[in-house]
């Protein structure tokens, strides 16, 4: 192996969100391990996909597929390789666990007048491009929330966590348009509403999209490490956690996680 092709600079690209910095943060650690030098890039949703598309970015991690993300990626899909997926995620909609189960157990009871009138009706979401999101504001309408009163307003990702934690310390009736993996599971053990017209999407593979052109340049054990990496969505919540919750930076966060759990990032 030329010395050359293990020095490398890769350009890792991630969504700009907590999570996916996890990810993220291991994808480095695996490249660094085989040589390569880092360079991070993070956007939003469908910029993100553009800067791949465009050549700016060689690993994306990670695109959710098929509901998610195929939207931004089926325009490039025959320039990229797509790797084994690291998760499984999937999208819900989740209440706190102090509201009855016996009340609120399913989507269609956010209708029902004694839920109405405690439910705070707007509820709150991350970034417009995101796969939640989209479905988010279908759902609105698919339900007939709209007519309840109910709003969705897509936001930044530190004023959807702050609106979490402030509902929660105030014992607040909310709905959070959530996923798995997201550290506010774990943390407020919140619960997810059965959604049964399907509209939140199926479980995806969240799978590193690595640009054809790329792959002369990334170390050959750098990518069947990669393609065989599994996190899983305990994983990467657990690094999220680490992130969000003890402090740690994702580099560090990423670390910690990798010892205890025993990966070898060497081939």
């Amino acid at each position: 192996m030329p010395p050359s092709l293990s020095e490398a600079t890769i350009t890792v690209g991630n969504i700009a969100l907590s999570f996916h910095r996890a990810a993220a943060a291991v994808t480095r650690r695996v490249l660094e391990a085989h040589g390569h030098r880092v360079n991070s890039v993070e956007a939003q949703h469908e910029q993100l996909f553009r800067l791949q598309e465009e050549g700016d970015i060689d690993v994306l991690v990670s695109a959710w597929l098929p509901s998610s993300h195929d939207t931004y990626l089926s325009r490039y899909r025959d320039r990229v390789r797509v790797l084994t997926p690291h998760y499984q995620p999937y999208c819900v909609w989740a209440v706190p666990p102090y509201i009855p189960e016996e009340e609120v157990r399913e989507v269609a009871d956010l209708l029902r007048p004694e839920v109405a009138g405690r439910m705070t009706k707007a509820v709150d979401g991350i970034n417009p491009g995101a796969g939640i999101s989209r479905f988010s504001a279908r759902m609105i309408g698919e339900y007939g929330l709209d007519r309840a009163g109910y709003t969705f307003t897509p936001g930044a990702e530190s004023g959807f966590v702050s609106r979490v934690e402030r509902g929660v310390a105030a014992r607040e009736w909310f709905v959070v348009p959530l996923w798995r993996p997201q550290y506010l599971n774990r943390l407020y053990g919140l619960r997810p509403l059965v959604e049964p017209k399907g509209l939140l999407g199926s479980v995806d593979d969240a799978s590193p999209v690595v640009r054809l052109d790329a792959l002369d340049r990334v170390h050959p054990g750098a990518v069947a490490r990669l393609d065989s990496l599994d996190l899983g969505n305990d994983g990467v919540e657990e690094i999220d956690a680490l992130i969000n919750v003890d402090g740690l930076t994702p580099l560090r966060a990423a670390d910690r996680y990798l010892a205890e759990h025993g990966h070898a990032l060497a081939m």
